[in-house]
């Protein structure tokens, strides 16, 4: 028997944010940079000085002090003619490094002269796959290799890395989980660099096919999916003063259990001896901090362990105190939040320096003195990040960003000058210099609202209560003519996974052009973050595990229920739309609450969790094998006999997150269930259809819902 459901609500309007009068969009607007706030990038202090830079429109440099405005310093063709975007690192206060296509370059300020590192390649224009540098020493990846140079050497490290073979080197690993984004890591003083090797050649490879050749060719990728065999990663360290090079010995044996474990967030030592690393095991229940040997690539010891009966995911490293080389930070959800934790490198437990039910995003740096450590944290709101300081000794927390909304903040080496970017419902994109006081030094941008020309769909926050009492926050954008005794059709907008959240307190509450687009159309656009994304904690993301597509509709239909009980919506005409994990959720809705939703448009849809790759799929459902009923329940082609209503699904013809072998087998489904089902390829695009035909995109989503909704 089914469960009846309770419906508890408690709607209110935390804030909203009206637009002007004015002109109507067309979906070509959505990608019009007009449309959009004006901001400038990469903010950054340079060197230990309280000087700062930032680029406008990617092609001039400014550059300002506490004391003096910023004044454009330099342009692209300044610099180098061949430079078509600023992409600098900054080595010390007055020199910076970047790469021209073909060679690595340092450029000083003061004499505005440009000087060569080390020339790369043979190529007119070389290609780089990863880059990372430490004063002058710079370790690169080139034709799946690794170097290391210096301005005196340029030396290759590695020699069998070919990735058609399946040997990577100095590249992420793990498929970008575990807050794993790239794969050099440069002790303190730079001349000791560690790195990552992956293996893949035992992972079988996966058919991609290249059309826009003359003769179509195939461009296969390892792809391990849930259940079958993954790779197999080492952590490497080259010592540039000994010119030596060896393996940490992160195996007890060569059993695949210790093959396939996940090396994760390498740390050095400030004395550079020792290289931590957080080490999970497949399951992901299991992690290990280890400390091994630079030298020798022993294992020195097991610093800590941590368990779960779901899951641990660690996504940051250890961060060790300025004043104290025994101690370091450590970010726990143990206690069902992400927090920070002090600890001895012998393992001791210091003391939780923060608690509360809010999430410790990342450590940000220190103070000067090295007694506070400043962080982000949603602390003030779930809805928010702003940037805080804590004390080491008392716990004190200061709350540095006064503005309600959503922060990027540069701190200065001393920690007293902040750049802080942010914007909230009603503030576009501002970036102002200030003091630990809270005190407005300079406004470097304020953006006036790019908006204030088009017609007014109103954008409103508010909250309701799953059927268990959790709240879950929602947004409802309205039509600029919103007349509350005229029936509308909605448009449900869903992702509802791991790793998101769509309700923010940001500019335009995280809504997009497009949102707006439809809102102006004369749809209500529905978004609700359900059990399952993030920012909410432990319990609130873990609901899913081994049952995806369960608690997420649930709380999905929560919302939905509460919009069918306002008087202005016709339940009759709901559709929901979605892309990736959203996808997947699209189609859930349409499938598991037949006739609830009239459209449905869905995007390189998850159809069957045993087609997913291993680290994250493992991570919420387990294995098929370990997990046989939880995969039963989550598959779609179990449902597709329920499909009532239009629906249209979308995929990327090289899609390498979400095979297309999802949705293919989906329409299989359907074919032998007879139903009839839209289905559109994007050739040439991966996992998201970007650049111009997003607005290819954007129509074909539009024109579906307006034609069957």
């Amino acid at each position: 028997m089914k469960r009846k459901t309770t419906l508890f609500i408690v709607s209110f309007a935390i804030f909203s944010f009206v637009f002007a009068q004015g002109k109507m969009l067309e979906v070509k607007d959505v990608r019009n940079r007009a449309y959009y706030p004006i901001n400038i990038y990469a903010t950054n202090f340079i060197g230990k000085s309280d000087k700062y830079y930032f680029t406008k429109d990617g092609s001039s440099l400014w550059i300002g002090d506490r004391v003096n405005d910023p004044k454009e310093t330099l342009t692209l063709a300044d610099i180098d003619e061949h430079l078509s975007a600023f992409n600098m690192h900054f080595i010390n206060d007055n020199e910076f490094v970047f790469f021209n296509g073909t060679a690595l370059c340092k450029y000083n300020l003061t004499t505005k002269t440009k000087s060569i590192i080390t020339s790369i390649g043979d190529d007119d224009k070389a290609k780089l796959d990863a880059v990372m540098t430490v004063g002058d020493n710079i370790a690169y990846v080139y034709k799946d290799n690794l170097w290391f140079a210096t301005p005196a050497s340029n030396t290759q490290i590695t020699h069998d890395g070919n990735k058609k073979g399946g040997i990577v080197y100095g590249q992420s690993v793990h498929r970008n989980e575990f807050g794993i984004n790239g794969g050099l890591f440069f002790s303190k003083s730079g001349n000791k660099l560690a790195f990552y090797r992956m293996d893949e050649s035992m992972v079988k490879e996966y058919p991609l096919v290249n059309t826009a050749l003359r003769e179509a060719e195939a461009e296969p990728i390892r792809y391990p999916m849930a259940g079958m065999k993954s790779h197999e990663v080492l952590v490497m360290v080259y010592d540039a003063i000994k010119g030596t090079k060896l393996t940490l010995k992160t195996r007890k044996d060569e059993s695949v259990a210790e093959k396939e474990m996940y090396l994760t967030n390498i740390t050095w030592s400030p004395d550079e001896q020792t290289i931590y690393i957080q080490k999970l095991n497949r399951k992901q229940n299991h992690l290990w901090l280890e400390a091994y040997d630079a030298n020798s690539g022993e294992l020195k010891q097991i610093v800590l362990e941590e368990k779960s009966n779901k899951y641990v995911e660690p996504e940051k490293p250890i961060v060790f105190l300025p004043n104290d080389d025994s101690q370091f930070l450590y970010l726990s959800e143990r206690d069902g939040f992400q927090h920070l934790y002090i600890y001895k490198t012998d393992g001791t437990l210091v003391k939780q320096l923060t608690s509360g039910k809010w999430m410790v995003n990342e450590v940000c740096g220190f103070n000067a003195k090295g007694d506070e450590v400043f962080f982000y944290a949603t602390k003030d709101s779930p809805l928010e990040q702003n940037l805080y300081g804590a004390n080491l000794k008392t716990g004190k927390i200061t709350r540095y960003t006064s503005s309600a909304g959503t922060h990027s903040v540069a701190i200065n080496a001393k920690g007293d000058l902040f750049i802080d970017n942010y914007s909230n419902a009603a503030t576009p994109s501002t970036t102002i210099l200030t003091d630990k006081k809270n005190k407005i030094i300079k406004t470097l941008n304020q953006s006036a609202n790019p908006l204030e020309q088009i017609a007014q769909p109103t954008i409103e926050i508010g909250q309701l209560k799953a059927d268990d009492g959790t709240p879950l926050y929602y947004r409802m954008i309205k039509p600029q003519d919103f007349d509350s005794t005229k029936k509308y059709p909605v448009i449900v907008y869903v992702y509802g996974g791991p790793h998101a959240q769509l309700i923010t307190n940001n500019w335009m509450s995280g809504a997009n052009l497009f949102f707006l687009y439809l809102a102006q159309q004369g749809y209500i656009v529905w978004t609700l973050d359900s059990r399952g994304s993030a920012n909410r904690g432990y319990e609130f993301e873990s609901a899913i595990w081994h049952n995806c597509g369960s608690v997420e509709v649930q709380d999905q239909m929560t919302g939905v229920n509460y919009l069918k009980s306002l008087p202005y919506i016709d339940a009759s005409r709901i559709g929901v739309d979605g892309w990736s994990y959203g996808g997947f959720m699209t189609i859930s809705l349409m499938l598991k609450q037949p006739g609830v939703f009239k459209t449905a448009s869905a995007g390189g849809p998850v159809i069957d969790w045993k087609w997913y790759e291993v680290m994250y799929g493992e991570r919420y459902m387990g294995t098929p094998e370990d997990n046989p009923e939880g995969y039963k329940a989550a598959s779609l082609l179990n449902y597709v006999d329920n499909l009532q209503g239009k629906l249209l699904v979308i995929h990327g013809a090289l899609d390498n997150t979400v095979v297309m072998q999802h949705s293919l087998e989906f329409i299989k489904a359907c074919i032998k269930h007879q139903k009839q089902v839209d289905y559109f390829i994007y050739p040439d695009h991966e996992h998201n259809v970007s650049g111009k035909d997003r607005i290819h995109l954007y129509q074909k989503i539009f024109d579906f819902h307006k034609a069957n909704l």
